[in-house]
Formats: C-alpha cells, sequence, structure tokens
C-alpha cells in the first residue's frame, strides 16, 4: 500500500531532534530556538512539554541505564538533566562538555553511536531565516570518556548523523555543502577515514536554497533524508550515488528531521519547522507519523556517560 501521512502535533517554530525510546515506546522531540522538550505517547497520544530556561536545544537522547536521565544540547554545551517526561520542571544535573569557546556557536544535529558515543556539530548562532546563516563557523566533534575530540571543521549548518554497523560507515551531512558525506568509522577507537560523497543536491536535482537537514537509517542500509525546503523526506541508497528510491510529500515545506519508532520501528516520525518568512503548506511546525512504507528502522542508541 501507499505510504499514509499523519499529522500527530503542531505549534511549533522549529522541531527538531526526534528520538524514538524504544523501552517506553515514546516518541522525544524538540523545539530549538523555543528551548522546549517534549514528549509523545502514541498509545495514549499524550503529549508533554517542559522549558530549559533560554538556550537553543537541539539534541535529546537517553542515558543508557538511568532512568528519566537525558544528555541534551543547551547552546554550545551538551548537559546531563533529569526529567521524568511528566513535570514542567527538569533538573540540570552536569554540565558535560562545552566547545567553541568564546562564540556564540550553537549545536544543531546529533546522534549517539553503537558504544555510547555522543556526535553532534556546531554551527553560528541559531536564526529563523536561512539568510542570517553564516557559512564555515561549525565543529563536528564526539564525546567519550570526558574526552572531546574534533573531527572536521568549518561546517556550515552541522545536521544528519547516521551509522551503518554492518559496513563500520558513518553518514554526515552539512547542509550547506549541498551533499551527503561518507565515511570509513572505527567505532571502537571513533576514528573518521576515507570521506566520500555519496549524494549532491545538484545531481540528484535537487533545488538551489534546498537544504539536506536530518536522516536515519533502515534495516537495508537505505538513509531517510529530510530534505528542507522541498515538503519531502528522501529515501537513497547510498550504495549507488545519487540515487534517489522514492520520497514521501508532507503538508509542510520546512522538513527538518527523522526518526524511525513504533512497536515494529516500522513508523517514520517526522519534524518540520514554521519559519514565517518561508514556511507554506497547510501544517507548518508539525509533527507527522509516516505508516505503510515497507521499511524499519533500528533502535536508537543510547549514551553512555
Amino acid at each position: 500500500m501507499a505510504p499514509v501521512v499523519e499529522k500527530i502535533l503542531d505549534g511549533l517554530l522549529l522541531g527538531e531532534g526526534p528520538h524514538w525510546d524504544d523501552k517506553n515506546q515514546c516518541l522525544y522531540f524538540l523545539d530549538m530556538t523555543r528551548s522546549t522538550i517534549h514528549k509523545y505517547v502514541p498509545s495514549t497520544k499524550k503529549h508533554t512539554q517542559v522549558t530549559v530556561g533560554d538556550q537553543n536545544v537541539s539534541i535529546i537522547i537517553p542515558v543508557k541505564d538511568k532512568k528519566d536521565h537525558f544528555v541534551v544540547t543547551l547552546d554550545r554545551s551538551i548537559a546531563l538533566i533529569h526529567w521524568d517526561g511528566e513535570s514542567n520542571k527538569l533538573t540540570i544535573n552536569k554540565i558535560l562538555y562545552e566547545v567553541d569557546h568564546g562564540t556564540k556557536h550553537v549545536f544543531n544535529d546529533g546522534k549517539c553511536d553503537k558504544t555510547g558515543r555522543i556526535w553532534a556539530g556546531t554551527m553560528a548562532a541559531a536564526a529563523t531565516s536561512l539568510e542570517a546563516l553564516v557559512d564555515k563557523q561549525g565543529t563536528l566533534y564526539s564525546f567519550t570518556n570526558n574526552a572531546v575530540k574534533s573531527h572536521r571543521t568549518e561546517i556550515g549548518i552541522a545536521n544528519g548523523i547516521a551509522f551503518d554497523y554492518k559496513r563500520n560507515k558513518m553518514f554526515y551531512i552539512d547542509s550547506f555543502r549541498k551533499s551527503l558525506d561518507q565515511y570509513d568509522i572505527d567505532f571502537g577507537t571513533g576514528t573518521l577515514s576515507n570521506l566520500t560523497s555519496v549524494f549532491s543536491n545538484e545531481k540528484a536535482g535537487i533545488q538551489e536554497g534546498h537544504l539536506l537537514d536530518g536522516m536515519t537509517i533502515d534495516t537495508d542500509g537505505n538513509l531517510w533524508v529530510a530534505v528542507f525546503g522541498t515538503s519531502r523526506v528522501y529515501q537513497i541508497d547510498p550504495k549507488i550515488p545519487d540515487t534517489v528510491l522514492q520520497y514521501i510529500e508532507f503538508p509542510a515545506k520546512q522538513i527538518t528531521s527523522v526518526a524511525f519508532g513504533g512497536p515494529n520501528l516500522d513508523e517514520l516520525y517526522v519534524t518540520s519547522a514554521n519559519f514565517a518568512a518561508e514556511a507554506s503548506g497547510s501544517s507548518p511546525g508539525s509533527v507527522f507519523r509516516v505508516t505503510g512504507l515497507n521499511a524499519k528502522g533500528f533502535p536508537a542508541d543510547e549514551a553512555i556517560v
């Protein structure tokens, strides 16, 4: 059957960072510039949220073996927080890492790998229009065992990250580069090597001003990529460069990120933004669920801190 797109929530300014908690069967996501963390339970349709002060929050990842504890980004810091998922208050337990000292940079996208290592990239201070963003200000970092490692500099918009554990690959998007890159990765050391491009906006016919954003990977090794400005999520095969297998259309132009979820990990949750000057469609700033994809993902990795 054809994929079915369903709006489950709306009202976000910059929806980001969807993370499916497979143990508790719930979705976490963020409104980055409003500094709010959200939880949605599909079985009950219950939606709760909490504010994290006035800092940009773009990543939320549960901490392994620590109930109600999460790693989140706060501007250019990574913090350990406690939130029970119900209250309108949370506790910031500790600032774990801080980078890009003396700047107004902020973290954007990030993920954990199977070792519990945190990967996240920075960019110039968050803005509510593409024109206000400054290129080549960001860095891709990894964080583990109280150590910070820089992997790539001069990043425009640090975005999607995904891992292929069967092939020992890491996929990465710098939206301003207009391409999706692949690295060989040693998960033991966190070392990246052999950078290649596996997808180009130009070769795939994606118009100027449309940006590759967040992504995830399915069990067949195909990538699902949110393309900001197009109303679409693309499924691509990184093993065959510049290959689009299909795309899904949404009633929102500014699609930001994706995550597989649901009891069988065969539902795709999709976030979007509502920047007033550029948004269009009937449901900007919504969270969507897509079913009937004939694809499924992996349980999301948790942080070890």
